[in-house]
């Protein structure tokens, strides 16, 4: 990508929504339309767009309960079909349409402390349900890098044979069962899938760099604990997310996806260098953190276009100029895992 910097949220999902070359003809030889489960979360309008702008000659259908006002009409404007429904009813999840492709972005993760069953309901139950419904689909599910235990900050992080085991908190946990969810209908019916073991994708408007460079801005202290973090642009995450439907396995199989780690000590003082603010960094780094190894997204799609330096550039500006923020921080730093 060629640009300096966003004007607007129109212009940043734009981008966040456009297909590469290699994405359409994936999805040119990938047979059927496409449903989005839970596309009314922070990268689904995106994904979803995407998926059209790709392929605009299947139908690509978002489902979600639509509580955000305007978001309906916004998609279906894209040419997005949006169905209303609760995926905690199994008699909504079974009047849904019959789709060849899914891709499963329904979860609940902040909030999860004092609402622990309805993490567990979302997490667990949902997946099982879904799972059953579209045993004759391709699944491309939405996991977490959070499945891992913490590894070395030496190491290039947790590969896929890595197993998900003993991670931190509730919400890790459940998302584990979520994972074992597709796992168990998959052997049992044969459904070809992919668990998407996503580290922290960005936009201008929530993520790890912006959750630090607001900290810069307002002189907030970071703390160093959680010393390094993986990042990749959303548009990338969306783009290989989709492409992931081409390299579904039987029985569904992870894929760890996200950019190389970086340190946030050098990311605080890049932002602080460019928004001209001396970054509060306190503490000192452990020797361990979530992080992931990508090298095997890398084989299939090739390494991230977007680098780390222009992801810090746009978001320098973004924040500096006042730009739209979704209010989701990521609690990248937390170590106990309570959200």
């Amino acid at each position: 990508m060629t640009t300096d910097k966003f004007d607007d949220v129109a212009a940043l999902e734009e981008a966040l929504s456009r297909p590469s070359q290699a994405l359409a003809d994936t999805l040119a030889a990938v047979p059927g339309d496409i449903m989005v489960l839970g596309v009314g979360g922070k990268m689904g309008p995106t994904l979803a767009r995407m998926a059209k702008r790709a392929a605009p000659g299947k139908r690509v259908i978002g489902v979600a309960r639509f509580s955000e006002a305007g978001l309906r009409e916004r998609l279906q404007g894209q040419g997005i079909d949006c169905i209303e429904a609760d995926l905690l009813s199994r008699e909504a999840i079974a009047a849904l349409p019959d789709v060849q492709n899914i891709v499963f972005m329904a979860g609940r993760k902040f909030g999860s402390a004092g609402s622990e069953w309805l993490t567990w309901a979302m997490n667990a139950h949902v997946p099982a349900l879904v799972a059953e419904r579209f045993a004759g689909s391709r699944i491309v599910a939405f996991s977490t890098a959070c499945v891992y235990p913490f590894v070395g900050t030496d190491t290039e992080g947790a590969t896929e044979d890595m197993p998900p085991t003993a991670p931190s908190g509730e919400y890790a946990n459940s998302c584990v069962a979520r994972e074992r969810m597709f796992e168990h209908f998959s052997h049992a019916h044969g459904t070809p899938g992919r668990l998407i073991r996503l580290s922290y994708a960005i936009d201008m408007r929530y993520g790890v760099l912006h959750d630090v460079a607001q900290k810069v801005l307002q002189r907030q202290p970071i703390d160093m604990a959680m010393g390094w973090a993986n990042i990749v642009w959303q548009g990338e995450a969306n783009d290989w997310t989709l492409r992931a439907l081409a390299h579904c396995e039987t029985p569904t199989a992870p894929l760890n996806l996200s950019g190389p780690k970086v340190s946030i000590r050098e990311v605080a003082k890049e932002l602080g260098r460019r928004l001209a603010v001396e970054p509060v960094l306190v503490g000192q780094e452990a020797p361990t953190a979530w992080l992931v190894d990508s090298s095997q997204a890398y084989g299939l799609f090739g390494r991230p276009q977007v680098g780390l330096s222009t992801m810090l550039d746009w978001t320098a500006d973004w924040v500096k100029r006042g730009g739209a923020s979704l209010g989701k921080p990521t609690h990248y730093e937390a170590r106990d895992g309570k959200y």
